[in-house]
């Protein structure tokens, strides 16, 4: 008899066990694409998904794809898990992009324009436009345009001029009187529509012209067809578009700045010279244009992208939101839960329970109000909170300045550094110390992410404190398209656990031990590992076992490493991702009891929820952070427990398990990190989940 041979025990460092987390984000992207090929959809929706995919696209280039080149450029390399070198990772990225950039123009001109003007939009090319157009468009741009165009020439004497970060340029060729070439760059001015509205400047001009519903034209392709009135004298040989995508991933050295605001503000300035990361060049474009921009930009022909026009394409957020309802979604106005009816005291109906808010499909105003009454009460002596994306327009930083007015002491945690709102946080920043608000922006080396607010607030029994906390921002906009989870709560240990959080956040308090909240960096990896292996423990003893996590990115790859160990061990695991997830599903022997998801719809998923089955006493966390490694390690976040029965009933019967019913919206994640759609049984009746919650939203 030979001795038995022991299972190889799997080992969990294993690259190809890891899905590389740009390509993972690809995906998402690609997702948002093809939203815009799905033919149910309003033809304006459409468009609205192919300027998103658009957007995402540059910020992507600007953060993530910089910052893979600065490896390159130094030689400083951070292998992810998956084991791809920066090199490798950015070859990847160019050979999956170009392929959604034709396909995103393909469908745009194919499908979407044909379909546009069948319907009564008109996107026209300069070339298609009636000579009763051209008079009308002559006139305006002599009028409006040409006073404020710039050309620069670019010879011995005048040098390249700098491009501006996603700007749109015209390289122009000219040839003089003597046969002499020329060369010189146009910025396309954005403070013009890209698209212009033919019916609007025929109106202005005096035309006679009868417009139809929608008829616009590029801004480009004007200024490019009266490029004579620019440079009299001159012959035009070309006039192709370009645009610039530069390296917006500037870090800041914060233990050397004295002054945080301003170094940040030096920062945004900065911004605006980094190294260029993408070249973006029309199909049209000479191969000697090609190459003076390449020297110029000293780049490489792999930064370099040929493409049909139009470029920078998430100029078309301004055709998505024209005026034409028929084109888009119904307009939905969220409900209010019945333990906050409008007018109510927000205050005394906390001190009845906590309240679970589901936006957008439940309406943000409450949490606006719970500032404003807590503004205007003269029992309330303190208002906390913190600040991330607040928006250009804040009724509740509003609500902040008149409790200083009213006599409260106000304490904001303003986030300078929430990438690409720093200039409007700046600018907030500015207006609470000049009205007397306590503002602080946050810890070295950490930026303070969580949602929370506390209000304290003298009554008859004593003081007491009410806690807003949530997954989203306390952004008004956002809160009508991200869906996001708020909880109002005056739990005596969670505002206890609030104070010494903001403590933390103002002060020097450490070493603080929370009761109820889960708070990163100090604490939150560990509890997080603790609780997972309480439930390896339970399955392996024969309890329930089971984890549904739903959050924007899973990519922290100690924590894949334990949930593939929950999966061996036997626990059900089922993942909502709406985003980037490097963990690898159903892998014989290592995931096969992991199922990963993720939803796409008219709002974009940005709740995270983590339930715990714990051999049937059951817990449910929300909070502000995504299982990786920045929201572990290097952010202020928050975790906080749905306590009240009828609150994890709701999440868990109702928010996660429509989510997870959903056959319209959502996809399947499989081993080889590519995503496949999910489809109703044959005679189920497909189920939309953001549909259903829209359509019950009343029912709370």
């Amino acid at each position: 008899m030979f001795p038995a041979v022991p299972p190889r025990v799997p080992d969990l460092a294993d690259p190809s066990l890891y899905i590389n987390r740009e390509l993972s984000w690809l995906e998402f992207n690609r997702r948002c694409l093809h939203e815009a090929f799905r033919p149910e959809l309003p033809l304006l929706e459409r468009v609205r998904f192919l300027a998103i995919f658009s957007n995402n696209l540059d910020e992507f280039y600007m953060v993530r794809v910089s910052g893979l080149q600065d490896q390159v450029r130094h030689g400083v390399y951070e292998i992810p898990p998956d084991g791809l070198t920066p090199q490798e990772q950015l070859a990847a990225i160019r050979e999956r992009v170009l392929p959604m950039l034709h396909q995103k123009r393909e469908h745009f001109h194919t499908e979407l324009l044909p379909r546009l003007a069948e319907a009564g939009v008109h996107v026209l090319n300069y070339a298609d436009l009636t000579e009763s157009d051209r008079q009308a468009v002559r006139q305006y741009f002599e009028t409006e345009i040409f006073p404020v165009l710039t050309p620069l020439a670019v010879d011995p004497g005048r040098p390249f001029p700098h491009i501006s970060n996603l700007s749109l340029n015209l390289a122009v060729r000219l040839e003089d009187t003597y046969g002499v070439e020329r060369f010189a760059r146009l910025k396309v001015p954005n403070i013009f529509p890209r698209l212009l509205n033919l019916n609007e400047i025929h109106k202005r001009y005096g035309s006679s012209y009868e417009p139809t519903l929608h008829r616009f034209v590029w801004l480009e392709q004007v200024i490019a067809a009266n490029l004579d009135l620019l440079f009299p004298g001159l012959r035009v040989l070309e006039a192709s578009a370009f645009r610039v995508t530069r390296n917006n991933d500037i870090e800041i050295a914060e233990e050397e700045a004295s002054d945080l605001l301003e170094s940040v503000e030096e920062v945004v300035r900065a911004r605006r010279f980094g190294p260029v990361v993408r070249l973006d060049v029309v199909e049209s474009m000479s191969e000697s244009v090609r190459s003076l921009l390449l020297h110029n930009m000293e780049i490489t022909p792999n930064e370099l992208y040929v493409l049909p026009e139009p470029l920078g394409m998430r100029d078309l957020f301004e055709l998505a939101n024209i005026d034409a309802p028929a084109l888009k979604y119904p307009p939905y106005t969220p409900s209010r839960p019945a333990s906050l009816p409008s007018g109510c005291d927000i205050f005394a109906a906390i001190r009845r329970g906590d309240i679970l808010l589901h936006h957008p499909y439940e309406s943000f105003a409450p949490i606006v109000e719970f500032f404003q009454q807590a503004a205007e009460d003269p029992n309330v002596l303190a208002i906390k909170c913190t600040l991330y994306r607040i928006g250009s327009k804040s009724p509740i930083v509003e609500a902040l300045l008149n409790a200083i007015e009213n006599g409260k002491q106000v304490a904001a945690l303003v986030e300078l550094k929430a990438r690409f709102d720093e200039e409007n946080n700046i600018s907030w920043a500015r207006a609470l110390e000049r009205a007397g608000v306590h503002v602080v922006y946050g810890l070295i080396g950490l930026k303070t992410h969580a949602k929370i607010s506390l209000v304290v607030r003298k009554e008859p029994d004593g003081i007491r404190r009410y806690v807003h906390l949530s997954t989203g921002n306390y952004n008004t906009t956002t809160a009508r398209i991200y869906t996001d989870l708020g909880l109002l709560t005056c739990d005596p240990q969670i505002g206890a656990d609030a104070t010494l959080l903001f403590n933390r956040l103002t002060g020097y308090t450490n070493g603080a031990r929370y009761q109820k909240l889960l708070v990163a960096p100090e604490h939150l990896r560990t509890a997080i590992y603790g609780l997972i292996r309480r439930e390896i423990d339970h399955a392996r003893a024969g309890r329930p076992a089971r984890l549904i996590f739903k959050m924007n990115a899973l990519v922290d790859k100690r924590m894949i490493a334990l949930l593939y160990e929950a999966s061996q061990a036997g626990v059900q695991i089922d993942l909502l991702v709406r985003g980037i997830c490097s963990l690898r599903p159903g892998i014989p022997g290592i995931s096969e009891n992991i199922r990963v998801r993720c939803l796409l719809g008219r709002y974009l998923e940005h709740a995270r929820i983590y339930y715990f089955a714990n051999g049937g006493d059951e817990e449910i966390y929300c909070g502000s952070a995504d299982l990786m490694p920045r929201n572990l390690d290097r952010r202020v976040e928050t975790w906080y427990p749905i306590q009240a029965p009828e609150l994890k009933r709701r999440l868990l019967n109702e928010i996660l398990a429509i989510e997870m019913a959903d056959t319209v919206k959502a996809r399947v994640l499989r081993p080889d990190g590519t995503y496949e759609r999910v489809l109703p049984a044959e005679g189920e009746t497909p189920l939309d989940a953001q549909h259903w919650f829209m359509e019950h939203a009343r029912d709370h």
